[in-house]
C-alpha cells in the first residue's frame, strides 16, 4: 500500500508531532511505503498576514503541490494529521483529484471550535457547536485573543461547512477517544465516517516505559513522589494542582515538567511551597525516567482532552493516573482500577483521591499492574498499527465506491 502522510508542524512541538513521527515509522516497520508530506509554521512570519488569512481557508499553491506529489507517489491513502493554517482544507481535493482515499486523524477540536480546545474563559464552552457560522469565537476572540485571527479560522469553518468540504471529501476520519467521536458527531461530523483508534506508544519510548513497568527485576516504580507533565496553562489545571499540593507537599513532593503561560506562577509556588519542583521541558526519555520513580501521574486538566501521550507512556510505565473526571478520562482512566478520578477544578478532591492512594497501598500496587495491561491489550505498537492499516483499507473501499473526481487541474 502506498501511504502519503501529511503534517503540519506547529511552532511550538506537542503531541501531534510524536503522533505523527510514531505512526510513520510504525507503518515503514511493516512494509507500507510511506512518503511524506510536510509544512512548519515557522515559515508564517515571513509572509504576508493577508495571505497566510486567505491560505487558511484555501491555499491552492499547496493543493497543487500536495496533488502532484500524490500522483507522483501513486498514493492511494492520504492521511492527514494536521492541516492548520498552511495545508488548508484544499488538501483534501487535492488528495481527491489524485485518486487516493483521505483519512483525517482529529487530534483537536478545530472543525468545532477557533482555539481547538472548546474551552472559554477558564470554562467548558460548547458555543459553537453545531453552528455555522461559529459567531461567539469572533465575538470573544478565541483564537489567540485576537478578533481578526478568529474571524479568519470561523470563515475557514463557515466556508468549507457550507461547501460541504468536510461532508463529501473526506473518507474517514479518526477519533481518538469515543467522547470525542460523540462530540465531533454533535457539531456536525458524518457519523458513519467517525471511527475511534486511540494513541499509542512506539520505538525507544515503548522499551523505556517496559523497564519502568512494574515487575521489573530492580523493583521499578518505589513512588517517592507525583508528577505532572504538559503545558502550564489555564486549560490544563495548573492552578488546581498547585493549590492541591499546599495540602499535600509535607506528604507527597509534586514533581512538575513542562512550561506555558502559567510558569511565573509554578517558580513562583516552587520557591514558596515544599514539596513542588518545577523542572522545566524535558526530553521524552527523561519524563520516562522520571515516571519509573513516581506514585502516580496527576492529570488536572479543565478542558475536553483528546487522547494525550502522558496517559498512554503512563499506563505503558505502570503508573497509576489521578485525573480530572472530565471529557474522555472516565473512558480512559478508570477509577479504582487503572486510577481515580476527582471533580474538576476541584483541588481538595485532588488531594483526598491522592490521599487515597497513598493510604492504600495493595490497592495501590493492584492500580500499577492494572495500568500497565491497559497497555499491554489496547495501546501497543502492534495493535494500533493492525487497526491503522484496517482503516486505510475502509477507507479505501470508500473511495473506489464513490464517483470518480476529474484528475485535472486542482481548483485554485
Amino acid at each position: 500500500m502506498n501511504v502519503l502522510v501529511v503534517h503540519n508542524y506547529y511552532q511550538q512541538a506537542g503531541g501531534e508531532d510524536a503522533v505523527f513521527h510514531a505512526e510513520t515509522e510504525a507503518l515503514r516497520a511493516r512494509g507500507v511505503n510511506v512518503r511524506l508530506h510536510t509544512v512548519h509554521n515557522d515559515s508564517i512570519g515571513g509572509q504576508n498576514p493577508v495571505g497566510t488569512a486567505l491560505g487558511t481557508v484555501w491555499n491552492a499553491r499547496s493543493a497543487r503541490a500536495l496533488a502532484a506529489v500524490a500522483r507522483e507517489h501513486r498514493a492511494e491513502v492520504v492521511h492527514f494529521h494536521n492541516t492548520f493554517p498552511l495545508v488548508s482544507p484544499a488538501a483534501y481535493r487535492a488528495a481527491q483529484s489524485a485518486g487516493a482515499a483521505v483519512v483525517q486523524t482529529l487530534h483537536n477540536f478545530r472543525l468545532l471550535c477557533a482555539n481547538a480546545l472548546l474551552f472559554r474563559d477558564g470554562h467548558v464552552c460548547e458555543a459553537c457547536v453545531g453552528r455555522t457560522p461559529p459567531s461567539p469565537a469572533v465575538q470573544h476572540a478565541c483564537y489567540r485573543g485576537s478578533r481578526a485571527g478568529s474571524a479568519v479560522v470561523a470563515t475557514m469553518l463557515t466556508t468549507h461547512r457550507l461547501l460541504g468540504t468536510y461532508e463529501r471529501q473526506v473518507d474517514l476520519y479518526i477519533a481518538l477517544s469515543e467522547f470525542s467521536r460523540q462530540k465531533l458527531i454533535q457539531g456536525g461530523l458524518p457519523a458513519d465516517r467517525l471511527v475511534v483508534k486511540p494513541n499509542f506508544l512506539s520505538g525507544e519510548a515503548a522499551r523505556l516505559a517496559e523497564a519502568a513497568a512494574p515487575g521489573t527485576a530492580d523493583g521499578a516504580g518505589a513512588g517517592a513522589y507525583a508528577l505532572f507533565v504538559g503545558r502550564l496553562s489555564p486549560e490544563k489545571g495548573t492552578a488546581t494542582l498547585l493549590r492541591a499540593w499546599e495540602r499535600l507537599g509535607q506528604r507527597l513532593p509534586l514533581r512538575i515538567v513542562g512550561d506555558g503561560p502559567l510558569a511565573p506562577q509554578v517558580a513562583e509556588a516552587a520557591q514558596r511551597q515544599g514539596g513542588v519542583e518545577w523542572l522545566g521541558r524535558q526530553p521524552p526519555a527523561r519524563v520516562l525516567e522520571l515516571m519509573r520513580g513516581a506514585a502516580l501521574l496527576a492529570f488536572p486538566s479543565e478542558c475536553y482532552e483528546n487522547f494525550p501521550m502522558t496517559l498512554v507512556e503512563a499506563f505503558a510505565s505502570g503508573l497509576p493516573v489521578v485525573a480530572s473526571d472530565l471529557g474522555a478520562m472516565p473512558g480512559i482512566v478508570e477509577h479504582g482500577h487503572t486510577g481515580r478520578l476527582f471533580r474538576p477544578g476541584d483541588p481538595a478532591d485532588l488531594a483526598a483521591q491522592v490521599e487515597w492512594l497513598l493510604a492504600h497501598p495493595a490497592e495501590h500496587a493492584a492500580m500499577r499492574r492494572a495500568a500497565r495491561r491497559e497497555y499491554e491489550t489496547h495501546y501497543t505498537e502492534e495493535r494500533n498499527v493492525e487497526l491503522l492499516l484496517g482503516l486505510y483499507r475502509q477507507a479505501r473501499a470508500r473511495r473506489q465506491a464513490r464517483p470518480t473526481l476529474a484528475t485535472g487541474r486542482v481548483p485554485g
